[in-house]
């Protein structure tokens, strides 16, 4: 599988699906109205990313042969990216099978309604004082066009490893198709309607794999397949936050970018992310494993656990579990690293590494 992305005044990105609404994408470039940036460097070695998100800027520098996938900038005479292109490696053949079992299971939610809120003339222009409340309305999208405010690498990455995926219209024309799935995950679905919100949080096993979801009500017009803001993000009262009043609201996360220190959590019912994942899903193999386990935010209570009693068989067990391998035991010296994760000082990954580096030496039988 192989998607696109191609320059015409901004990066657009081409899923090479027929007939599929995943049929264009582009990256925030495009976005001039105030929500968040993306401008992309490709080299032999590195992808390099500046990221702006309302203000707030960010620089990622990732080894091309950490990616997931391979990026592939394609250049004019003058050395500007025209295009890039993602598609699997071939020699991770094997890991994108396991990175796929289950996701018959689960469903994500692209956020379509997000799109459209973040395209030029539309809710930003607003909020920027650029035009009036006519931007408020704004079409729905028939593609995805989508950009980094609409968790577009999350939603490629996501759909290159086989999960389902519906879009904001489908829930909330048929809040009952979430029922078909065991588990929910929420992309950053910043604008939903009160049906999709509804649908959302009463389903029983629902991961919130970016901040900032649930934030504002729109309400869908399909006659004229258009969204209008209802309440939230400063409308129609400057002091408005969320406009459903949710009290899981997690936009204080919204701005870490990096997701160096990302890591799984419970909020009430819900399991929530401490970042904004966007570039972090494409090189982090752990963060897509958690997705299918049954409690994703349970790793570090299993760290811990394993520390407290680490004669006991089950903590080891079920440590070990967290990364898809067997053993008996964990040697004690490992105690060292699980602490520096505990304390964020090293990261998931590299524990999930020595884990797994650990298990291939027998080393834990």
């Amino acid at each position: 599988m192989s998607y696109k992305l191609s320059l015409l005044g901004c990066i657009l990105f081409t899923i090479f699906y027929a007939s599929s609404y995943f049929s264009s994408l582009h990256d925030a470039h495009a976005e001039q109205s105030g929500g968040s940036q993306a401008f992309f460097s490709v080299t032999n070695d590195f992808i390099e990313i500046n990221s702006t998100t309302e203000g707030t800027i960010q620089s990622l520098h990732i080894p091309k042969a950490s990616l997931l996938f391979d990026l592939i900038g394609h250049m004019d005479q003058n050395g500007n990216l025209l295009s890039i292109s993602i598609q699997r490696k071939p020699e991770l053949e094997n890991l994108y099978k396991e990175l796929s079992n289950g996701t018959h299971d689960a469903v994500f939610i692209y956020p379509s309604f997000t799109q459209a809120a973040y395209e030029n003339g539309g809710f930003y222009d607003f909020y920027d004082k650029n035009c009036d409340s006519r931007c408020l309305t704004v079409p729905i999208p028939t593609s995805v066009d989508g950009f980094q405010s609409s968790s577009i690498f999350g939603a490629w990455t996501l759909k290159l490893l086989n999960y389902s995926y519906v879009k904001d219209q489908d829930i909330d024309k048929n809040p009952d198709i979430l029922k078909q799935y065991k588990r929910v995950i929420v992309l950053h679905n910043e604008y939903v309607t009160k049906k999709e919100f509804d649908a959302i949080t009463s389903h029983p096993d629902v991961v919130f794999l970016y901040p900032n979801a649930l934030y504002a009500e729109v309400k869908a017009d399909y006659s004229s397949n258009t969204i209008t803001l209802v309440h939230g993000h400063g409308y129609p009262d400057s002091k408005i936050r969320n406009g459903f009043g949710w009290q899981y609201d997690n936009s204080k996360y919204e701005y870490n970018v990096d997701c160096s220190n990302w890591n799984f959590y419970r909020s009430g019912e819900y399991t929530m992310l401490n970042c904004y994942p966007e570039f972090k899903i494409l090189h982090s193999e752990q963060l897509i494993r958690l997705l299918q386990k049954n409690d994703p935010a349970g790793i570090l209570d299993d760290i811990n656990n394993w520390l407290r009693y680490p004669s006991d068989s089950s903590t080891v067990t079920e440590l070990l579990s967290d990364y898809d391998v067997q053993g008996k035991h964990l040697p004690s010296w490992v105690g060292k690293s699980a602490n520096l994760v505990i304390n964020g000082e090293i990261s998931k990954s590299d524990f999930a590494h020595l884990i797994w580096y650990l298990y291939n030496q027998n080393v834990l039988a």
